[in-house]
């Protein structure tokens, strides 16, 4: 099993170890609440290396993103980034990803073991339309680090020239980080203030993890791990490509029409039309719990007896103190106030419909 290779440091700090998408990443450090709650009120450090690198590099490199996503690249500038999703003809969804435009190529972040297949599919994308663009999976060469809350950019500060204030949401570019050159952009998937570092895995990437950590100590930074991000993401309504993407669903089921660039032709497309004249059967919905209870992937959602949709993505939040979900449901059953049934092994929590985010600012 694949292993961050600052896996003897994580050791050194305490971490307990989880596998997730095949490979061994520390899970907490002291606990899933206490990590959780350091990042929304101060800062955190998480080792995210299990996430992909591919190198999209070429004449045609920007043409191949426009294709093979729902954005247009070519609109991109260099040392700005986007979010979006790669389709397949039917319009459902491979990944979701970040790109960063460098001054050399692009840089695609794929989910955790999906880069040999979001590879292998811009690699077919660029042989049937005979592109002149080379495509690298370069995530065993690499460390991502994401450094996470509202305490985040004085601390990258102390050990950078680079004025981070000047960084808005999605740019990036390369520079010096206690001495090491990163990729750094103003990325995150917390909802929070945050950048993350992508550095060569032979760089050493020890020596910029403590000095991270030494950076925050007057934050009270602490190293955070996947339990915390899960339970970060949640709250903030992001996606969990492994669970809202979960049998071939589309960007308009998931809620992610609003990446789509319309103004250009993507693979999927025609797909998307179709659906979006025709709707969608069911929708991603965000669920707050009235009764005590933690739902979870998989519990069966209901309207007076009836199934009306299924949860992708549940747990109890650290901010509220409360059982939260997203669930994809039936679309005749949504409306923002309205209460329904979640089966949490075998027991009814009634649940209220919200809109998102679940957290804003008030934790």
């Amino acid at each position: 099993m694949p292993r961050s290779p600052l896996h003897d440091l994580h050791v050194e700090l305490g971490a307990r170890f989880t596998n997730f998408s095949g490979h061994e990443m520390p899970l907490y450090y002291s606990s899933i609440r206490d990590e959780h709650l350091t990042v929304r009120r101060r800062v955190g450090l998480f080792d995210v290396s299990h996430m992909g690198n591919i190198r999209i590099h070429g004449k045609d490199d920007a043409e191949l993103l426009s294709i093979a996503t729902v954005e247009d690249a070519r609109r991109i500038d260099v040392g700005m980034g986007q979010y979006t999703v790669i389709l397949r003809e039917d319009g459902t969804i491979i990944d979701d990803v970040i790109f960063l435009h460098l001054e050399d190529g692009f840089m695609m972040v794929p989910n955790a073991g999906r880069d040999e297949v979001v590879a292998d599919w811009l690699r077919k994308v660029r042989d049937e339309h005979g592109l002149d663009v080379e495509v690298k999976n370069l995530s065993r060469e690499f460390v991502i680090l994401a450094i996470q809350g509202p305490k985040s950019r004085e601390t990258l500060q102390k050990i950078s020239s680079i004025d981070l204030s000047q960084l808005k949401l999605f740019s990036c570019l390369r520079g010096d980080f206690a001495g090491i050159e990163c990729i750094v952009s103003r990325t995150g998937y917390t909802g929070e203030l945050g950048y993350e570092l992508q550095v060569e895995a032979d760089k050493d990437v020890f020596h910029l993890f403590r000095s991270i950590l030494e950076a925050g100590k007057d934050y009270g930074i602490k190293p955070i791990g996947l339990g915390a991000r899960d339970s970060l993401r949640l709250e903030k309504c992001f996606i969990l490509a492994c669970n809202e993407f979960e049998g071939g669903r589309s960007p308009l089921e998931a809620n992610l029409g609003f990446l789509i660039n319309w103004d250009h032709d993507f693979i999927g497309k025609d797909a998307l039309l179709r659906q979006k004249e025709e709707g969608v059967k069911e929708k991603l919905t965000y669920l707050r719990c009235v009764d005590k209870g933690v739902p979870r992937h998989g519990y069966d959602v209901e309207k007076d007896g009836k199934r009306i949709g299924r949860v992708s993505s549940g747990g109890l939040s650290p901010c509220l103190g409360v059982g939260i979900a997203m669930a994809y449901v039936n679309t005749e059953y949504r409306k923002v106030g309205d209460v329904v049934d979640i089966i949490c092994r075998g027991k009814r929590v009634r649940a209220e419909i919200v809109k998102p985010p679940f957290v804003g600012k008030e934790c």
